[in-house]
């Protein structure tokens, strides 16, 4: 590869990340359309890394696109959103029993530590408290030891990320503490009670979100 192409490859998936970033915190909203020129414009590169990107997004499930239309952010319906979160549950249930035979590692400790202030009182704003939130269910799901369960993971994470744009924010609270209980339970070396965590905590988001989109639909 030379320098030109790895500038060009660079930029690309520096795009990709900016995009990406856009969709999933709201910034650009399901139905959003994504023209290149002023997608450029607005990030300030060419329209080749933004043509690029798109269609990785694409690939991913986060953009769709027509014959010959516009690409758009894609826009998940309640029972794309109900379906989804039923195949995370299955995946997250036993990432979490096989992440409990490593006993853990000095990332999900980390990641313990900064919960534990969440629960004692400290704050995070939305977007810490969205990436921590992605950081610990993306480590455990790395102790699993499957890389195919861990892409699989974080691909379907994407997607409900989407559809609750809004968040909720009565689950920050409970949110914690579950998470501090699947921890516990990986570091106990406790498969079961991690597994039971686990499935407790996304049956929990499950139900906090349908209450929510009935305002809605």
């Amino acid at each position: 590869m030379t320098a030109d192409q790895g500038t060009i490859s660079t930029l690309g998936h520096t795009t990709y990340e900016r995009l990406r970033d856009m969709i999933l915190n709201g910034e650009l909203p399901a139905g959003a359309s994504l023209q290149e020129k002023k997608l450029a414009e607005r990030l300030g590169v060419s329209r080749t890394p933004v043509r690029e990107a798109t269609m990785r997004l694409m690939t991913e499930g986060l953009v769709l696109r027509s014959a010959g239309a516009t690409p758009v952010v894609r826009r998940l319906s309640v029972d794309d959103f109900i379906e989804v979160l039923h195949i995370r549950r299955l995946l997250e249930v036993e990432a979490a029993g096989r992440a409990a035979q490593t006993g853990g590692s000095p990332e999900l400790s980390a990641v313990a530590a900064r919960i534990a202030e969440f629960r004692d009182g400290v704050e995070p704003t939305p977007a810490e408290h969205v990436a921590v939130d992605d950081r610990l269910h993306l480590i455990i799901a790395g102790l699993a030891g499957s890389r195919l369960l861990a892409e699989l993971i974080e691909d379907l994470r994407k997607k409900t990320r989407i559809f609750d744009m809004g968040r909720v924010p009565e689950r920050f609270e409970p949110g914690v503490r579950e998470h501090l209980a699947i921890i516990d339970a990986i570091t106990a070396r406790d498969a079961s009670r991690a597994q039971d965590a686990m499935r407790e905590h996304i049956d929990n988001v499950r139900a906090s979100v349908m209450s929510h989109l009935r305002r809605f639909f």
